[in-house]
């Protein structure tokens, strides 16, 4: 028993003791501040289907807009996607199908026409553009001269319907204006959306690939013939 109280007694006054607010404590000691995962994130995963349908639908309308009133802006380069060019050159290779081309030996290349010059001509631009110190990427280069096609589109729209009355001097006159204003709608709407990824030196080294890009499907559409 006296063993035991003679151990305890170094322990006694420990219990007096008290720590000064002077005294500096050392350590690191940090605390988050809110969770490490973000969980109020959006995610396209917890959305309904039909809602983005819907998200995306309305972003292509969106650029169509942008393609009508054509300004400089972004808007093509930073929320770029295919599904537009992607309509537009199916419709526009199947409007140019049952052509005078299609009955020759030839087999009627005109549906895959198109998808080669927009990728080749795509690509040709975005190597041109890298050249000369642009900073767009192939797919955006590929977003914006798809969705430009528009307006020749529609000029083949018209010239279809055009045909369908009569074919002369006055219907080709017709559409040699349609198509020529298409023709330019599309290389201003395209040279706008792309001005600001260019270098302002050289911005006329770059139209004119977009320039012969958009004359050679202007010149398909002038010349089909039914």
């Amino acid at each position: 028993m006296a063993a035991s109280e003679e151990a305890s007694r170094p322990f006694a006054g420990l219990s007096d003791v008290s720590i000064s607010e002077d005294i500096p404590v050392e350590g690191d000691i940090s605390v988050p501040v809110g969770p490490s995962r973000r969980d109020d994130e959006f995610s396209t995963l917890d959305e309904p289907v039909k809602d983005t349908i819907m998200r995306d639908l309305r972003a292509v309308g969106n650029k169509f807009i942008h393609v009508l009133y054509p300004k400089r802006s972004s808007a093509l380069l930073r929320d770029w996607d295919l599904w537009g060019p992607l309509l537009l050159c199916v419709t526009l290779a199947l409007l140019l199908q049952g052509g005078a081309a299609d009955h020759e030996d030839q087999g009627g290349p005109q549906f895959a026409e198109v998808f080669v010059i927009v990728w080749f001509g795509s690509i040709i631009i975005t190597l041109n553009s890298k050249l000369l110190g642009g900073t767009i990427s192939f797919f955006q280069s590929l977003c914006v001269l798809g969705y430009c096609i528009m307006p020749l589109t529609v000029a083949m729209v018209v010239c279809r319907i055009v045909l369908l009355v009569s074919s002369g001097v006055i219907i080709f006159a017709v559409r040699l204006v349609v198509v020529m204003a298409s023709f330019g709608w599309s290389t201003f709407a395209s040279t706008a959306f792309l001005a600001d990824s260019q270098p302002p030196n050289r911005k006329a080294l770059v139209v004119y690939p977009v320039f012969l890009f958009y004359f050679v499907i202007a010149w398909m559409v002038l010349t089909y013939s039914p």
